[in-house]
């Protein structure tokens, strides 16, 4: 039986909606993470998503069930965490773009050689280096071990804005944040 909701948040909506609830809930890999305060939304309709011209071996995970983790490789450098949503073969999910640092701090200055508490997840890269997420996070389940999610706190304040880092659909206003967090990867407009 596979698990869509998880930490209050409902996979199987859409990219976009997922997004924005996420803004808030607390993820932890192995115990190291912190709150999410930065999200950016991908559809297979969507010419900036890895899921738009259908599945491959990279993406496989992406047409998967909900509430798993996608997890690719971008410049072929930096590992990025993503969680599938909507329903299984569609082909949509979340870039998690930043956290604010609340749990393993020494894990992750360890792991990232900073000390600034503002640069350890201050974008996917880091935050993946930060939090030890790799390739072989891509496909499990949310619901399990190494992972945890908790509920994010009501009546948080909301951005959006376009996406950053992309050069398709860079007019989508589907990047969202935790208003007026220092812990974004770039400031909103």
């Amino acid at each position: 039986m596979v698990i869509s909701t998880i930490a209050g948040i409902d996979f199987s909506k859409p990219a976009d909606v997922v997004a924005r609830q996420l803004i808030g809930v607390t993820v932890l890999v192995d115990g190291v993470g912190g709150r999410i305060v930065e999200t950016e939304a991908y559809d297979h309709e969507d010419p900036a998503s890895h899921a738009y011209s259908g599945p491959t071996e990279r993406n496989a995970s992406m047409f998967g069930p909900p509430a798993h983790a996608y997890v690719y490789r971008s410049y072929g450098i930096h590992w990025c965490l993503n969680f599938v949503c909507q329903e299984a073969g569609h082909g949509a999910g979340v870039l998690i773009r930043a956290l604010e640092p609340v749990a393993g701090l020494d894990v992750m200055r360890a792991r990232r050689d900073a000390l600034d508490e503002r640069l350890l997840c201050s974008g996917p890269g880091k935050l993946c280096q930060a939090l030890g997420v790799t390739r072989a996070h891509n496909g499990m389940a949310l619901s399990q071990a190494p992972f945890a999610l908790s509920p994010a706190e009501a009546g948080l304040a909301l951005v959006a804005g376009p996406r950053i880092g992309i050069s398709k659909a860079v007019d989508v206003p589907w990047r969202f944040g935790l208003a007026g967090s220092k812990f974004v990867s770039r400031p909103f407009r």
